[in-house]
């Protein structure tokens, strides 16, 4: 079963709604990244906030092959390590940049919304 098989969560929007969605969220998520870079002398840990970023960034670019490989509880712990990643890179931010934290807010929360249905996959399988 993958992304475009013919089960689809009762709660997934409309295939259409993805591609803006993205668009919007990497948006933010460069804005935010670039105030954090510009900003990270002043900020405390920077480094291991970056590293936060990073590695968040690398499995969200790299869990729609887990999920199109039908590997849904790997695709579903990687949305829960994204999630996690994100909300220590946000809050950690959030007395140094207001900004560069709050505008991350709703990629948290898509991807949080992504692991509700992600589950929902799992437990179909």
């Amino acid at each position: 079963m993958s992304f475009d098989s013919e089960y689809k969560p009762a709660l997934q929007p409309p295939d259409w709604v993805f591609g803006p969605v993205w668009t919007f969220l990497y948006a933010t998520l460069a804005i935010s990244i670039f105030w954090t870079w510009r900003d990270r002398a002043e900020i405390e840990n920077s480094n291991l906030i970056i590293g936060a970023f990073a590695l968040q960034m690398i499995l969200n670019l790299t869990w729609t092959y887990a999920f199109n490989s039908e590997r849904y509880l790997i695709s579903t712990l990687m949305l829960f390590g994204i999630v996690a990643l994100t909300g220590y890179y946000s809050y950690s931010l959030y007395s140094y940049s207001p900004f560069a934290s709050m505008v991350v807010w709703p990629y948290i929360a898509w991807v949080s919304f992504a692991s509700i249905l992600n589950i929902f996959y799992l437990l179909e399988a």
